[in-house]
């Protein structure tokens, strides 16, 4: 028995390490996000206060120019005074500023960290103006709904259409199905229709479940934000069919999957904002699908955004949609070699 069951172990083991690809990623992926981890986030020191910066002031006061070089706080320019505004009133911003000759500086009397952040300003300007604004804060709850529900919906998609259509391919099936008149282009939709009637059924579940108990916010439309998630939903499951049209190791296909899904995850914003990441790590984020979904939904549910507002994040993710999914018709391959 136990000659058996080394056989079995040993040709295992075999045939993992001479699936190179396969090897490859598993060294390489673990690897690249520990690296690249602490390059984007491994900054010394972490800010303790954020606080928004309208540029174009025509001269500085002194005393905000030595406010501006306060260590442990995050000075962030802020372009849109509104948008600006809008944050401090629900705590994304612990102070927003305009320095001038006379600055200028807007707090929500009731954020404890604007509080804090007020009087080391005070210290530095005591001629700063106040201006107030109220607003109850964005529980994080209510911010990161969407990124869990996003989350959620790209792993279901990715895993839940390519990693089969590779098991497909692997087993034969698909070289069934080539007998037949089906073409390819009919097969990725068929795919695509199948997986979003499932992964949209799941997501409306737990979205209606998660604000009939936890009371989340909602400023916008519903019917908007169904469409953000149908139109992000095609465009993660093309995008899946893309990475499966030509594989066929499913080890190897886990391995893409992975290195496609965890960079999204970490970059888009499921978890925490990229407000305060440098810049180039806000434009690399922006190839992902779901930076521009959740981005849209969290302007609906969060900051009361119409269809006209995102209309933009859904034509970016209309156009991807449609590169995904001609690229994998284009490359899907019926049989393992």
């Amino acid at each position: 028995m136990l000659n058996r069951i080394y056989a079995i172990f040993r040709a295992r083991n075999l045939e993992f390490v001479r699936d190179r690809g396969t090897l490859s990623w598993n060294l390489i992926l673990p690897l690249g996000l520990v690296f690249g981890l602490s390059f984007i986030f491994g900054a010394e020191q972490q800010s303790e206060f954020t606080v928004g910066v309208i540029p174009g002031a025509a001269s500085i006061q002194p005393g905000t120019e030595v406010f501006l070089q306060t260590r442990y706080v995050d000075f962030v320019d802020i372009a849109d005074q509104a948008a600006g505004e809008r944050k401090v009133a629900r705590h994304q911003l612990d102070l927003l500023i305009r320095p001038g000759t006379i600055t200028e500086y807007w707090v929500n009397p009731e954020s404890p960290r604007g509080y804090f952040a007020e009087r080391i300003l005070l210290q530095a300007n005591p001629e700063a103006r106040r201006q107030s604004i109220a607003g109850a804060p964005v529980r994080y709850v209510d911010w990161v709904l969407p990124g869990i529900l996003g989350m959620n919906m790209m792993f279901s998609c990715l895993f839940g259409v390519g990693y089969v259509v590779v098991r497909y391919r692997k087993n034969g099936f698909l070289k069934r199905l080539r007998a037949t008149p089906l073409r390819a282009i009919e097969f990725v939709i068929a795919q695509i229709a199948s997986r979003l009637v499932l992964i949209m059924s799941i997501t409306v579940f737990i979205y209606v479940g998660t604000a009939f108990f936890l009371d989340t916010r909602m400023g916008g439309s519903h019917a908007t934000l169904f469409l953000i998630a149908t139109t992000g939903a095609v465009s993660l499951v093309s995008l899946g069919l893309l990475v499966a049209a030509r594989v066929t190791s499913e080890e190897l296909a886990g391995g893409l999957l992975n290195m496609v899904s965890w960079p999204m995850m970490l970059l888009s914003g499921v978890w925490f904002s990229l407000e305060a990441a440098a810049p180039w790590v806000q434009a690399v984020a922006q190839i992902f699908p779901l930076t521009h979904v959740l981005a849209a939904a969290r302007a609906v549910m969060i900051d009361g955004a119409s269809l006209a507002d995102v209309a933009l994040s859904l034509l970016v993710l209309l156009f991807m949609s449609a590169v995904f999914l001609g690229l994998a018709a284009a490359l899907f391959r019926w049989r393992p070699n």
